[in-house]
């Protein structure tokens, strides 16, 4: 979770500026294309609401002119098969600032049994902030994924036992 697409430096949740609130995505190709991350963006989101504010804007920033032209056609077949305008915006991207630590994880930082684990493993803020494995914990809390994806992977994750069962638990219930 950061910022980009404004033009203040080093921005804040406090102190935004222009920037809009945004994710950035470090993906293998081998592993899923472009196209496929473009997919689950317009599945993901209402891209004919109108934002509230430039904080809460649907942007993709785009690296190369390739990811601008996918971008730009998979917005053209949204607003054909939507009907509707399409507020997304498509804009080369400049710079992303990480948002203050109290954003990251947010799901996570929800199950204080689960925090504590991660956090004797990442004590430093940026080491928890990159933990993969916890970027994948907080999106299972956070209802992406399967039970049975969870349960495959589960041992791969660095918890306890008790917190595997606590993060089993919390899955199969659906919430945190």
């Amino acid at each position: 979770m950061g910022y980009a697409g404004g033009s203040k430096a080093d921005p804040t949740y406090r102190d935004l500026g222009d920037h809009s609130e945004t994710i950035q995505i470090d993906y293998d190709p081998a592993q899923i294309s472009y196209q496929e991350l473009l997919d689950v963006f317009w599945s993901s989101h209402s891209p004919t609401a109108r934002p509230l504010s430039r904080q809460y804007a649907s942007i993709i920033f785009y690296h190369t002119e390739e990811q601008k032209r996918l971008a730009e056609a998979s917005r053209d077949r949204e607003a054909a098969g939507s009907g509707t305008p399409i507020y997304t915006e498509i804009v080369p991207f400049a710079q992303f600032y990480l948002a203050e630590t109290y954003h990251q994880k947010y799901r996570l930082q929800q199950v204080p049994a689960l925090l504590r684990e991660f956090r004797a493993v990442y004590p430093q803020d940026g080491e928890f902030v990159a933990s993969t494995a916890a970027a994948r914990v907080n999106g299972y809390l956070g209802g992406y994924g399967t039970l049975a994806t969870l349960q495959a992977g589960i041992q791969d994750l660095g918890l306890s036992p008790a917190a595997q069962q606590k993060l089993l638990d919390l899955v199969s219930a659906g919430s945190p």
